[in-house]
């Protein structure tokens, strides 16, 4: 039995089987199979099989009832940690910009940009900002600018692949700040352009809080308490907090949600 996208009815119940409440499965499965054609049901997995390699996702079908194809080919992770201290200082500037290349398909992780940047207006660090993210002075003395980095990402991008037109990619941050805030006022003050590939992205919160109905207030700890997940790495370690931002991706897209952009364009 087919859709008018030739799809079956079967392929419906597995790609929405993260979607349709559990205890009605047997029952339907049951239900369909005492409609369909046994010679039909024989070949109903490789049919399916050949749609999602036609769309680019080779995954089994155990492997597709509970993780749905996603929107994008690659979803690229990014949490910036800044100059900071108590009254805040101003402008803050990025000293550790990580990106983690997370492909959609799998949800593993295929590549890892990480650079440590040199702060140019307030090049010492405070005792609050070393206690907050664990980034000491020596790591980022000598490090390239901001500049510089922009451009080895640019490169890293290139390399990857990301900037081909028919390449779908995202970036995904804890919060807007870092795309909405922290890059481009940085880049203002500094009087350089912001690529196109940051000015959209995902909020990891406004995702989670759609999928799971309630707001993270705590961020990536409320997050990982809500999945039942253990916390990676350090707080506010840039690297670590992307490593968890990806673990909760993985985890909600095999409860079969499907990530979307949030921010407007600008």
């Amino acid at each position: 039995v087919s859709d008018a996208s030739g799809c079956s009815m079967i392929a419906l119940l597995h790609t929405g089987a993260a979607k349709f409440p559990q205890h009605f499965l047997p029952r339907t499965r049951q239900a369909v199979c005492l409609l369909l054609p046994a010679a039909l049901l024989k070949g109903y997995g490789s049919i399916i099989s050949r749609k999602l390699a036609s769309h680019g996702f080779g995954a089994s079908m155990a492997a597709m009832s509970s993780f749905p194809p996603q929107r994008y080919h690659y979803f690229l992770v990014l949490d910036f940690e800044a100059t900071c201290d108590k009254p805040q200082i101003h402008p803050q500037e990025i000293i550790e910009f990580p990106i983690l290349k997370l492909n959609g398909r799998t949800m593993e992780i295929e590549s890892t940009f990480h650079m440590y940047v040199q702060p140019v207006v307030h090049p010492q660090l405070t005792p609050f900002c070393t206690e907050l993210t664990g980034i000491i002075q020596g790591m980022v003395d000598g490090q390239p600018s901001l500049q510089q980095v922009l451009e080895r990402v640019d490169e890293w991008m290139a390399k990857e692949g990301l900037l081909d037109p028919s390449v779908k990619s995202i970036f995904v941050t804890c919060g807007d700040w870092d795309l909405k805030v922290m890059l481009p006022g940085q880049c203002q003050y500094l009087g350089l352009p912001v690529a196109d590939y940051f000015k959209q992205w995902i909020n990891l919160k406004k995702a989670y809080s759609f999928a799971m109905g309630s707001w993270p207030k705590n961020g990536l700890l409320d997050m990982n308490k809500g999945l039942n997940l253990q916390h990676i790495g350090r707080p506010h370690s840039g690297i670590d907090d992307c490593k968890n931002i990806a673990n909760i991706m993985k985890t909600l897209a095999h409860r079969g949600f499907i990530f979307k952009q949030t921010s407007k364009p600008f």
